[in-house]
């Protein structure tokens, strides 16, 4: 079963996390000083918000799947389309470990398609280079904003 992902950048996490709390009438299920997840069931969406991209309003938007065989669909699908499309692979991205797929929409905004394997305690893949936080993932690697995809690529960043 598939379900709608919108990730947006806020200023403040304490203020979205109020906001979108109420909006919800749920909290969120993941929480960390930079970024805040609601799973929501009415309506099914995967709804994030984040500090780390330094912009506020939509990052990008997405289309989650619980099974590998659901993201190939998707896949094939858009390469029947002709849609020009940039598979990530395994990746590292909002403190989860994920199989990713990303295109842009003709209004030129991110689109991703993705299955989660695993929560992570990065935001990002890791690196020995220090990010601006000091976050590390418990072995002792520091976080690096979306290493692996260039802002340009419509990766984890948008």
């Amino acid at each position: 079963m598939k379900r709608m992902h919108i990730h947006i950048g806020v200023e403040s996490i304490d203020q979205g996390i109020k906001f979108y709390s109420a909006l919800f009438g749920a909290q969120p299920v993941k929480t960390k000083t930079d970024y805040a997840k609601w799973m929501l069931d009415d309506p099914r969406v995967n709804f994030a918000i984040s500090t780390r991209e330094g912009e506020k309003g939509l990052s990008h938007l997405g289309l989650q799947v619980d099974e590998d065989a659901e993201l190939e669909q998707l896949r094939e699908r858009f390469k029947q389309a002709d849609m020009s499309v940039f598979d990530e692979g395994e990746t590292l991205c909002c403190y989860a470990r994920s199989e990713k797929s990303w295109l842009q929409d003709p209004a030129g905004i991110p689109w991703e398609a993705y299955r989660t394997m695993e929560d992570v305690q990065y935001f990002a893949s890791s690196s020995t280079e220090s990010d601006e936080r000091g976050a590390t993932d418990g072995a002792g690697m520091q976080s690096q904003e979306c290493a692996t995809t260039p802002k340009s690529s419509a990766g984890c960043c948008g």
